[in-house]
């Protein structure tokens, strides 16, 4: 027998089943009886066994290999047809799964708002959602691993830049803070005084490490880096205990309910404010729906960030 029978042939075979006969099944077809007949014949041929019992003047029987054929033929029919409804919502922007990278104060901070809006909307897509930094997440989606990144950048030269491997949209801007352990009781403290303290920032290559030295330099100003870490959250303890000043990301400073562990460095007049650029990163190509609507409400959380600026 053939690996795989004739589609046209089983469905010929099924409606003749439905139908109870060779003309009905020719009705409704829109063949002659004598094609359907044939049909059938070349399916059994095909399949090597007899499936329906002929005689004249009564109506066809299906034997246990045909009734064994209706069950299988049922189960392809229905998958099929689910397959073609799923290619149909496909083609027109639905997905089953989002395959989201975002940085870690990305997803503590933006990420819960936005998702629980997306998840009042039914949109029956389920989100994946990675943890990931923008440097290693941008080969991720190159890759195809994810469809969408969440990242950051710190300076106009940083990546992500333009590229023919994929699409940024900014989001907004991103507040950055400089902040030292709070002094209750006391006016918060000058920039002059926090050069007398060590400061904590990224490594020496990192984007936030290059933004505090370049700041730095347009004030005529040193920082003494003493911890260097790519965690926010590790910089943010220190910086409490009052064992270091740094930038931090103002969405993180929303942590601090009551009494302020830590307080805002008053700085000299004319100091610009500093800010991370947030970007969503894509493929290029058509984007599903869900990645515009994704993109559009992040966009409003990252305005309601660039709100609490100082």
């Amino acid at each position: 027998m053939k690996d795989q029978p004739d589609l046209k042939l089983l469905s010929t075979f099924m409606a003749v089943v439905n139908g109870g006969s060779m003309a009905e099944a020719a009705a409704a077809l829109g063949y002659v009886p004598s094609a359907v007949s044939q049909h059938v014949a070349a399916l059994e041929r095909d399949m090597g066994v007899e499936l329906l019992v002929r005689r004249p003047g009564s109506r066809l029987i299906l034997t246990a290999a045909g009734r064994s054929l209706v069950q299988a033929a049922q189960t392809l029919f229905e998958a099929t047809a689910r397959f073609q409804d799923a290619a149909r919502g496909i083609s027109n922007g639905e997905i089953a799964e989002l395959r989201v990278g975002a940085y870690p104060s990305a997803v503590s901070h933006l990420l819960p708002g936005v998702l629980s809006a997306l998840q009042g909307r039914d949109r029956g897509a389920r989100i994946h959602l990675v943890i990931v930094e923008t440097h290693e997440g941008l080969p991720r989606v190159t890759s195809g691993d994810l469809d969408l990144l969440i990242a950051y950048r710190y300076l106009p030269e940083d990546p992500p830049m333009p590229s023919s491997e994929w699409v940024t949209t900014s989001l907004g801007f991103e507040p950055l803070v400089l902040v030292a352990g709070a002094r209750p009781g006391r006016r918060p403290p000058e920039l002059a005084e926090c050069l007398e303290m060590g400061w904590t920032s990224g490594h020496t290559q990192n984007p936030d490490r290059r933004l505090l030295h370049r700041w730095a330099g347009e004030l005529g100003i040193s920082p003494d880096v003493t911890l260097e870490t790519e965690d926010l959250h590790s910089m943010l303890a220190m910086i409490r205990a009052g064992l270091a000043v740094g930038l931090i990301p103002v969405t993180l400073l929303g942590e601090e309910t009551g009494r302020p562990a830590v307080q805002r460095v008053a700085l000299p007049p004319g100091s610009g404010p500093l800010h991370r650029e947030v970007l969503a990163v894509s493929r290029p190509g058509t984007r599903p729906s869900l990645i515009n609507e994704l993109v559009s409400l992040l966009v409003e959380a990252v305005g309601g960030v660039s709100s609490q600026g100082p």
